[in-house]
């Protein structure tokens, strides 16, 4: 096998143990060093970085986790398993938080090594598809690095935004919640030549209106009962960077205009002064609205909407992009506060097989909760505690064109091969979405001749 694999232990006989128990199942790309500084020379000179690092934690000269902080430094790539005589669980929680995918304790037999490594590589496999991907659209990786995905219209989107991060003018980003619009507002931050500047983030909606112009522009000392000193507004706090406008579909409408005139004019007057001031910020607006439903509902301004919508990104639900899932939930584990536990086998087709109405952030919320409740360390569908009719892509009932009379069996046969059809012939979603038993799914399929 390919995989290149590092093992650092101060025990020689432990290093000889693992090598032949490596090539026994085909690695054969594995360097082994006692000292630990001569392997982080290896890893410092290599050109390409190693897959997998077995690290013992107890040795001279440098620790296990220093030397783990310094390869995940050099190397994020590589995927670090922590060797331990002693069980400790202070010690294993500092080690996965400072970037160890697992941890093993001697004595190791082959069956657990060999499970743990195909686990990692795995995970690594998962992960290097995705920033593979990214990389190939994207000018500016590491700015989007913290964008998981392998969907061809969010790399779009990504290549898009670093398009957009070129320039001053300010973007719309839309899409339902917890899609992750913060997240892409910042990336287009750190890709934009105001990236070594703040990025400030205000959530409109959490402002009331008599607030607004003393929390964006401001206030001077004396203007208002209680300004017993001058205050800078969020505008000059994002002075030289961006400020992030979260939520603005619900910004109230004499509000608005005042917003717009920052856009237009490029200044503000704080509250209790005379002398308008320059605005030195980039725009970012963000919201789950459709604000051109909220024009025609004479609720958000035609000429602001004008304004913000020349740089629009439209971020994609969740249930759009199945493929992003596991990897997403593997990633969302490792940054956890359990980073040891895992999926099971028959958990995760019912990750993907969910509608995810909270996409990302609820993707989140429940696999922190199901990691609480799995104390054995394996996620199985019962921890996951999702809705028993989850909520599936929406199927639009056909027709029929003709005014041609048919059969109700006719009509019915036509609508339950639709919607097995626009869900990709997953067959526990559509008995869901059709309010049928799966095993009256599987007769009706084959009367009609699907196997």
């Amino acid at each position: 096998m390919n995989a290149s694999i590092l093992v650092v232990d101060d025990e020689q006989n432990f290093l000889d143990s693992v090598k032949r128990m490596l090539r026994l199942e085909g690695y054969d790309n594995v360097h082994t060093f006692s000292k630990p500084l001569e392997a982080l020379a290896e890893v410092q000179e290599r050109q390409e970085p190693f897959d997998l690092a077995f690290l013992d934690i107890t040795m001279p000269q440098m620790n296990g986790l220093d030397l783990l902080e310094h390869i995940k430094t050099i190397s994020p790539q590589t995927e670090c398993l922590m060797v331990t005589a002693h069980d400790s669980a202070p010690l294993v929680v500092k080690a996965l938080r400072r970037g160890a995918y697992d941890y093993l304790v001697k004595p190791v037999t082959p069956q657990t090594m060999m499970h743990t490594l195909g686990r990692a590589l795995e995970r690594k496999m998962l992960l290097a598809s995705l920033h593979i991907r990214s990389k190939e659209a994207l000018d500016h990786p590491e700015a989007f690095q913290d964008i998981l995905t392998a969907s061809s219209s969010m790399l779009r989107i990504l290549h898009e935004a670093e398009l957009h991060a070129r320039s001053e003018i300010p973007v719309l980003v839309t899409g339902e919640t917890g899609v992750g619009k913060e997240l892409l507002a910042q990336a287009i931050h750190k890709a934009s030549q105001r990236k070594e500047g703040p990025f400030v983030a205000v959530n409109l909606l959490s402002i009331t209106p008599s607030l607004f112009e003393s929390t964006l522009f401001g206030y001077r000392k004396g203007s208002f009962t209680g300004a017993e000193q001058d205050r800078p507004g969020t505008l000059a706090q994002a002075a030289g960077g961006t400020l992030f406008l979260d939520e603005i579909g619900d910004l109230p409408w004499e509000l608005q205009g005042k917003l717009l005139r920052v856009l237009q004019e490029g200044e503000y007057t704080p509250v209790g002064d005379t002398k308008p001031r320059q605005t030195d910020v980039r725009i970012i607006a963000a919201t789950h609205q459709d604000l051109a439903l909220r024009v025609k509902q004479r609720k958000f301004r035609k000429d602001l909407l004008y304004r913000l919508q020349f740089a629009h990104l439209q971020l994609p639900p969740l249930r759009e992009r199945p493929d992003d899932i596991l990897p997403l939930a593997h990633h969302i584990l490792q940054n956890s506060h359990r980073p040891d536990v895992e999926l099971s086998v028959a958990a995760k087709p019912m990750l993907r097989s969910y509608g995810w109405p909270g996409n990302v952030r609820e993707l989140k919320g429940t696999l922190e909760a199901a990691a609480n409740l799995a104390e054995d360390g394996v996620i199985t569908p019962s921890h996951l505690r999702l809705p028993a009719s989850p909520p599936a892509t929406t199927v639009t009932v056909q027709t029929p064109a003709t005014t041609e009379l048919v059969a109700l069996a006719d009509v019915e046969r036509q609508h339950i091969l639709h919607v097995y059809e626009a869900l990709s012939h997953n067959k526990t979603q559509t008995a869901k979405t059709l309010g049928i038993g799966l095993q009256t799914l599987h007769r009706k399929l084959k009367a009609y001749g699907v196997s």
